[in-house]
């Protein structure tokens, strides 16, 4: 089965209750960017589609405050992940309302400039 290193436990414990005979093959690697040349950028909305783009943040800027910045997450794992670190989530995705990240921002961003 092709993955990432980073494969959620859920995955090889369904394959092997199903009775599946399978290997695991590792296609990609997730690694932390080094981004410490954007120590001093600022941006109105951060996007994670995974609990590893939380943990770069962290590594990146250990001592990161999200103020006004607005948090925008794909998934529960990483919703999970963003409140563990105290952090808020402002868009989730995906709702039955908005099953896409795309989605889930223009409906943001309809409601924050309403009345502008």
């Amino acid at each position: 089965m092709p993955n990432t290193d980073k494969i959620k436990p859920e995955v090889p414990e369904t394959l092997n209750a199903l009775g599946v005979n399978w290997k695991q093959a590792t296609f990609y690697k997730t690694v932390v960017s080094d981004l410490s040349d954007l120590a001093n950028v600022y941006y109105d909305v951060l996007v994670f589609f995974s609990p590893s783009g939380i943990e770069s943040l962290f590594q990146n800027f250990p001592d990161f405050k999200q103020n006004e910045t607005r948090i925008a997450v794909f998934g529960n794992t990483t919703i999970k992940a963003v409140e563990e670190k105290g952090l808020r989530v402002d868009i989730a995705a995906p709702t039955p309302e908005t099953p896409s990240m795309t989605m889930a921002l223009e409906k943001y961003i309809e409601k924050v400039n309403k009345g502008k």
